[in-house]
């Protein structure tokens, strides 16, 4: 297990310290908050603010091996466009989804902008 470092409340820079999120072509940036994920050993876990900018989408869905919760804090967030971006379900502030390993999710796509929290981790009992 790669161990969390304690920390208390503290200021976050929301304009600096972004970068683009692995994975993503689109303008979408990230910012770790605690915590490292090593996919290759399949352990750890991470806690990350993800940024999609205004008209950012991605065109294919995403699946991983580590288990995924997300808040949408805020803007919109549409799930499953097709590839030119258009179509989906639109989610808005204060939605939560919970995936487990090997769920195929997305493509994403906000119109305005948004703004979500996400934990990733693996589960310990579960290695073989």
């Amino acid at each position: 297990m790669i161990p969390k470092k304690h920390t208390e409340f503290f200021p976050l820079d929301m304009r600096g310290g972004w970068h683009q999120a692995p994975g993503y072509t689109a303008p979408v940036s990230e910012k770790v908050l605690s915590g490292a994920l090593d996919e290759a050993a399949r352990r750890g876990s991470r806690t990350r603010l993800l940024r999609f900018e205004p008209g950012a989408f991605t065109t294919e869905p995403f699946v991983h091996e580590y288990w995924e919760e997300v808040f949408l804090i805020s803007g919109d967030l549409h799930v499953g466009n097709d590839r030119d971006g258009r179509g989906g379900e639109r989610f808005e502030p204060f939605t939560y989804a919970c995936r487990p390993p090997k769920v195929y999710h997305g493509p994403f796509r906000s119109e305005g902008g948004c703004l979500l929290l996400e934990v990733h981790y693996f589960d310990e009992s579960e290695k073989s």
